[in-house]
């Protein structure tokens, strides 16, 4: 402590200062000093007295440590005291356990300078862009505080580094750290970072954790590797557990696949250490999670799948048969199997054809039957069992069959007589001594039933052999003499669960319990009985037995009808008092724990009455016989007449349904056909399409040709000019005459068209006039002959049919109007024809003119070819004109075509 009192100074002899004193004048000291050095020490002092004057330095220095952080960021053994100052604070570390009520004083404390901490989320940002300083006196240190923190006060400190840039990354870097005291540490910092913030275990996750992880759990040996594997499977467990997302990347990354090493053991399985157990149960609590029956079914077929596919499943089953496995491993490992076959029918399939490495070798469910009505085994191993052939026949209807077939007689007479199978298993468990037996055969075996009718029925079919010299009895019977013969509590509720279980939704086998004379006043007896508390379940169980024999009775015995039934209940119990008792089952309180989940989990023997399964039938059945019993039979009348209607109402609608189809099927040929009619339609669109351009094209070699004739015109009468015209005239010659005579055929069909007409036009205004003027005299006829009929008919008639007149008259003129307006259309179109023709015969003008044009200068050129001594004969000079004069008249053909 001397360099403390040379920070603070030393003090008169006799006057030592108080730890307060102190701490107050190492505080100025780091808020003032301007020397580094100084800074140091006083934070150094400031550490040495933080344990012992915890609250002291907490309440004076924390401010002046989180400034320290922020400035002296470059002096990492300064930086290496502040923090850990801050940590003592924070965390009580001393080695000694402090008692009770001094170790909450503690953690109060702590939370309370953690709160304080916190209240700056910069803080945390702070810490967080420390843990990037590689220097291991910033780094570790920085690690245990924010671990402290985090368990101190762990939901804020996750918020703020959730909204931390980068943050939750900056703490993944901690597990790739070549210092493994960091590593190890950073490991338990990411434990309490991820407990029960889905968010931050998604990014972790993210983050490549899980083959890091890995890695670190190969690295460090597995299952025989050291508390570094136990932290690592611990935070594999935060990321998974209750986590679907991280679930699906942990299958899809293939990761199941490599946990199959971690389970292969040894023929000598004897001295393991505590440390390998805690391993091994924690990696079995880890596939355990993935196949949990409260993940979604999809997810939980999947992984099942794969761990079937890489072997998983079969090095499980390998260590569940192994000798020198721990009890608890062996537990932990059937309870695992349970879950990794439950609902997947590969996997129940493959659980059938393991055997025990015996002599002879039997099946491995009748090794742990054994186990199971072996009242000298573990409670846990038994509760184990049940649970594993509890997933067996989950969804198994083939594996159910196979246990009932085990108690038929034809498969009892053709087996050896040494040889066990799992059905007189379940017989001997069901009858034995031990109540948890009884207990464990009878729910066992309704399990073997659950929602199967037919192994109900078979089941019907079991004979047992009572005593030498009496018949055999049937198993059902059997069950209702050991209700009867007063068995303890535990037993009579197994047997009732079996029961129940059994003759559910299944009239044939009410029948055979009816048809039994002693089963109904026995239950009657019960139910009506002012029993103990422990005895009201029993009625309560009877009461259910007996409304499903109501409910699912089909009324084959005259003496047990449902009336009947219901009729005894009245005289004998009451209603209300029936209701009243088949309720208590729900508000039982192990009714509710059974309820939460389908794994056995009871922590003694004597509270282990209900079944997961069964809870979920007395759910269903509850409601339904309270319904039955309560009912008259003028409702239940009322009931089968509204059942009738709705059936006949099932029926209508069937009707509409198959009508809907037919018209739906309609629609869709409709809807082909309309897809065919609109393909035509484009196609016919494109043809127009392509016609219109060749229209456009006709009329553009017009508008050419049209231009070629204005230069020729222009031209001078050169050699060149003459000896290029004498070369195309021939062909341009050609074209000219065959339009014109296409333009002529087109003028007279105009002309025809236009004379039909002016027919047309003529006739109609000719025959609409007669209409009309007949019309306006049938008219006037009928008007005069009706004034007349008018003048002898009454007043108020008159004026009736004068009206009526009156708007036939105006229906008339409007007919006159519309035919008036007709003959204007006809009128218009004629005018519209007959310019048409004007201009067809303007065009034929002109094309005249041009060719008159032509011939001209080829006269002209004729004669400067005179001139210049060229011989020209007449002959070639009138075919030259004849030539010329059909040229002009294919030009005029061409020019009207293409007008």
């Amino acid at each position: 402590m001397n360099y403390i009192w040379e920070v603070v100074g030393r003090h008169p002899t006799g006057q030592q200062p108080t730890g307060a004193e102190t701490i107050q004048k190492l505080c100025d000291r780091v808020a003032s000093s301007t020397l580094l050095e100084d800074r140091r020490d006083a934070v150094r002092a400031l550490k040495s007295l933080s344990k012992k004057y915890r609250m002291e330095v907490g309440t004076m220095a924390m401010d002046h440590l989180v400034r320290i952080l922020q400035t002296d960021r470059a002096d990492t053994e300064t930086l290496g005291y502040a923090l850990d100052t801050l940590y003592n604070i924070i965390c009580s570390d001393e080695e000694e356990e402090p008692e009770e009520n001094q170790q909450k004083q503690e953690d109060d404390l702590g939370a309370q300078f953690t709160e304080k901490f916190i209240q700056e989320p910069d803080n945390i940002t702070l810490l967080l862009t420390l843990l990037e300083e590689f220097d291991f006196h910033v780094r570790w240190p920085g690690v245990k505080l924010l671990t402290a923190l985090l368990k101190s006060q762990c939901a804020p400190v996750q918020g703020i580094i959730l909204v931390s840039p980068m943050g939750v990354s900056r703490l993944m870097d901690l597990l790739a750290d070549s210092r493994e005291v960091i590593r190890n540490d950073g490991l338990l910092l990411l434990q309490q970072l991820t407990k029960g913030n889905t968010a931050i275990q998604k990014i972790v996750a993210f983050e490549n954790a899980f083959e890091r992880l890995l890695e670190i759990i190969t690295e460090e040996g597995s299952s025989d590797g050291g508390i570094v594997v136990e932290d690592c499977l611990l935070l594999l467990l935060n990321l998974l557990k209750n986590n679907s997302s991280n679930q699906n990347f942990f299958k899809e990354g293939s990761y199941i696949q490599k946990m199959k090493p971690w389970f292969e053991v040894g023929d000598d399985n004897s001295g393991w250490s505590a440390q390998k157990v805690t391993n091994l149960h924690l990696m079995l609590q880890l596939v355990r999670v993935m196949v949990s029956p409260v993940n979604s079914p999809g997810a939980t077929a999947s992984c099942q799948k794969a761990m079937f596919q890489c072997d998983l499943l079969q090095q499980l089953c390998t260590i569940l048969m192994a000798t020198g496995v721990p009890a608890d491993i062996l537990t932990e490992t059937i309870n695992t199997v349970s879950e990794v076959i439950r609902g997947s029918e590969v996997n129940q399939d493959y659980f059938a054809s393991v055997n025990a490495p015996s002599n002879p070798p039997r099946p491995a469910i009748v090794v742990l039957l054994m186990s199971m009505v072996n009242e000298r085994q573990p409670f846990v191993l038994r509760c184990a069992v049940l649970y594993c052939f509890q997933c067996f026949l989950y969804k198994n209807h083939k594996g159910q069959g196979e246990i009932v077939a085990t108690l038929l007689p034809s498969t009892i007479d053709g087996k050896g007589s040494n040889s066990i199978s799992a059905g007189q298993l379940l017989c001997g468990g069901l009858f034995s001594a031990d109540s948890l037996s009884n207990w464990c055969a009878a729910v066992a075996l309704a399990h073997a039933l659950q929602d199967n009718l037919t192994q109900k029925e078979q089941l019907l079919r079991v004979q047992l052999a009572t005593s030498l010299g009496k018949p055999p009895v049937s198993l059902l019977q059997q069950c209702t003499n050991i209700l009867s013969q007063g068995s303890r509590v535990q037993t009579k509720v197994g047997l009732l669960m079996l029961l129940c279980t059994w003759i559910s939704n299944c009239p044939i086998a009410v029948m055979h319990f009816l048809h039994n004379q002693d089963n109904v006043p026995f239950l009657t007896g019960q139910i009506s009985e002012n029993l103990g508390e422990d005895e009201r379940l029993v009625q309560g169980l009877c009461a259910l037995l007996l409304g499903i024999c109501i409910y699912y009775n089909d009324n084959s015995l005259e003496n047990y009808t449902k009336e009947k039934l219901k009729q005894l209940i009245e005289k004998r119990i009451g209603k209300e008092n029936f209701v009243e008792k088949l309720a208590f089952i729900t508000k039982h309180e192990l009714y509710s724990r059974a309820a939460q989940k389908p794994q056995p989990a009871f922590s003694t023997p004597e509270h282990m009455l209900f079944d997961h399964e069964f809870t979920k039938l007395v759910k269903e059945l509850e409601g339904m016989i309270t319904k039955a019993v309560l009912r008259s039979s003028e409702e239940e009348k009322k009931e089968e007449e509204v059942k009738k209607t709705l059936e006949q109402h099932d029926s209508i609608v069937t009707q509409y349904k198959e009508l809907i189809r037919e018209q739906d099927s309609q629609i869709n040929e409709l809807k082909e056909q309309v897809a065919l009619l609109t393909s035509q339609n484009e196609k016919l669109q494109n043809t127009t399409t392509q016609q219109f351009s060749q229209i456009q094209q006709h009329k553009d070699q017009y508008n050419i040709l049209k231009l070629k004739l204005g230069k020729d015109n222009q031209q001078t009468g050169n050699q060149a000019e003459a000896a290029h015209v004498n070369g195309l005239q021939p062909e341009e010659l050609s074209q000219l005459r065959e339009q014109l005579e296409e333009l002529q055929r087109q003028n007279q069909l105009l002309q025809t068209q236009l004379t039909e007409k002016d027919s047309l036009i003529t006739s109609l205004e000719v025959e609409l006039l007669k209409a009309q003027l007949q019309s306006q005299t049938a008219e006037i006829t009928q008007l005069q002959s009706e004034r007349q009929e008018l003048l002898r008919g009454s007043e108020s008639t008159v004026s009736g049919e004068v009206k009526t007149l009156l708007e036939s008259k105006e229906l008339m003129e409007k007919e006159l109007a519309s035919a008036t307006s007709t003959t204007a259309i006809m009128q218009a179109e004629k005018s519209k024809l007959q310019q048409e023709v004007q201009e067809s015969k303007k065009e034929q003008d002109d094309l005249l003119m041009l060719l008159a044009d032509q011939d001209q200068k080829i006269l002209s050129l004729k004669q400067r070819l005179k001139d210049l001594g060229e011989t020209i004969e007449d002959e070639d000079d009138l075919d030259s004109r004849d030539q010329f004069d059909d040229d002009d008249d294919d030009e005029e053909d061409d020019e009207e075509c293409d007008e």
